[in-house]
């Protein structure tokens, strides 16, 4: 465990394991030898981080309505609260989405190219209330990414809620769509952070809210309308993030969106969801975007276990290798491989692990909150959400995925910078970063059914740590120890 007290390393650990530990403080480890060694080198510097949280949705907000006045707060703590998870980068629908009651826009008046009609009423019993309590409880507040499913459908040339693409007559129209979504939050007390141009651009026919956009498409429409429009509104602080989609495509809409000076103008990055698999991260593909615009964001925007109703007070199943998700059943054959059953926790603490590691700044879960069918949805297509509620009861079951996601969102704040690391087990994942206090954080997972015994190093100092079977571990150094050992740049 060190010679001598002057080279151990000072840590705090925090455990969450399929043994039962929750964010659990870990303040003893056994004396061992080990052949395990990690070594976090803070002169590696990458990518400054942006977030982590999850989303504000309809069925979210609605569910929150639903509970007893404690129940809510507990929720809202639980997420937002200094002694909870800390989200500091979120998501929001504009108009409706699957998870939401109905199908609604805020532009419901066919015709209305000036939306004088433009109103964001729909929001006002639900997801905005629940917006403006998450603000009242964090104390260090949080970004808000905004996304679109579809434009009201009188804009689209199939006049549907589903798939078809946007008229191009109603191109400026659908751009003042967003500012005026900007103006009526903004009249509300929130800020909008950025947009993202429109959720899933490849689009859901047959399912619920989508609108195609070919790379080509919108990138035309960021660069001579969306973006303009921003700009000389006194909007152009506002992040505009493409694409929004599973990262296989990532190349073709990087190389169209950042082909040149005019195109790039307006983009403030890309964004992203983890559908296209359940274990694979695509860092092939993460790294050629970073490589491509290495001064823009890319953020994983959403996120859950899909096509999955919940299991309610069982957290076994959340550390068990039993979820399915679309794939499963739907994947083309030569993509079925993609798609095994899979850990619910580990495929959390993967791929959040394995997008720190390929240039990832940003990673937002989906719903906050679901019901135990794993809505309400008005598709039905039933997910998995952190916490899951059962609002006839008043009763609230925090998953072992709220745990997952902590281990990041509350150690790993705005404005950190990922570091480097050395690992001599490859069954242990690992990733780390330094924080604007100068704290550093190492993130390790053990998928294995076995303790590990590991030394944990900076500099000349170093730690015996004991990670746990099935376990995810925050290691935690102390800024002031830091800044004694390492000079800050």
């Amino acid at each position: 465990m060190g010679s001598c007290n002057q080279n151990r390393l000072n840590v705090e650990v925090y455990e969450t394991s399929a043994g039962g530990n929750k964010l659990t403080p870990i303040m003893e480890f056994d004396d061992f030898k080990t052949s395990i060694h990690i070594r976090l080198l803070p002169e590696e510097k990458f990518q400054t981080i942006t977030g982590f949280g999850g989303s504000f949705t309809e069925a979210s907000a609605y569910l929150l309505s639903k509970l007893g006045k404690e129940n809510r707060k507990k929720v809202i703590d639980a997420y937002f609260g200094n002694d909870g998870a800390r989200y500091s980068l979120t998501r929001t629908h504009m108009n409706s989405c699957d998870f939401s009651l109905g199908n609604y826009s805020y532009a419901p008046v066919e015709g209305d190219i000036e939306l004088e009609h433009f109103s964001i009423e729909e929001d006002k019993d639900d997801i905005i209330p629940f917006i403006k309590e998450a603000m009242a409880t964090s104390q260090e507040g949080f970004k808000i990414l905004a996304s679109p499913w579809t434009a009201p459908p009188w804009m689209k040339d199939n006049k549907d809620w589903r798939g078809g693409k946007l008229l191009p007559e109603y191109y400026d129209s659908w751009a003042l769509f967003f500012s005026k979504y900007v103006d009526a939050y903004k009249a509300e007390g929130i800020d909008i952070w950025g947009f993202t141009v429109e959720n899933e651009p490849l689009g859901n026919d047959n399912n619920w809210e989508s609108m195609h956009f070919s790379p080509k498409e919108m990138t035309q429409f960021v660069q001579n309308h969306l973006g303009p429009k921003l700009e000389t509104s006194g909007k152009g602080d506002i992040k505009i993030l493409g694409y929004d989609q599973n990262r296989e495509h990532l190349k073709d809409w990087v190389d169209e969106m950042f082909k040149d000076e005019a195109t790039s103008k307006y983009f403030d990055g890309t964004a992203i969801h983890w559908y296209a698999s359940t274990y694979e991260v695509f860092p092939d593909e993460l790294q050629y975007a970073h490589q491509k615009t290495p001064n823009k964001h890319l953020i994983q925007s959403e996120a859950c276990v899909d096509a999955q109703v919940p299991k309610w007070k069982d957290d076994q199943w959340y550390w068990s290798k039993e979820a399915t998700d679309w794939g499963w059943d739907w994947a083309p054959e030569n993509q079925k491989h993609l798609h095994p059953k899979y850990v619910p926790v580990y495929r959390y603490a993967r791929d959040i692990i394995g997008c720190l590691n390929n240039w990832v700044d940003g990673w937002i879960d989906w719903n906050m909150v679901l019901d135990t069918q794993g809505g309400p949805n008005w598709f039905k297509n039933w997910c998995v959400a952190p916490v899951i509620v059962d609002p006839d009861k008043d009763e609230v079951y925090v998953t072992p995925i709220y745990y997952t996601l902590a281990h990041f969102s509350k150690y790993v704040r705005p404005g950190a910078v990922r570091i480097g690391f050395e690992n001599t087990d490859d069954s242990l994942q690992v990733t780390a970063a330094r924080n604007p206090d100068g704290s550093i954080v190492a993130i390790v997972l053990n998928q294995e059914n076995e303790t590990k015994y590991m030394t944990l190093a900076i500099g000349e100092q170093s730690m015996g740590i004991t990670i746990g079977p099935q376990a995810i571990q925050t290691i935690v150094v102390p800024g002031k120890e830091q800044n004694k050992q390492i000079p800050t740049n």
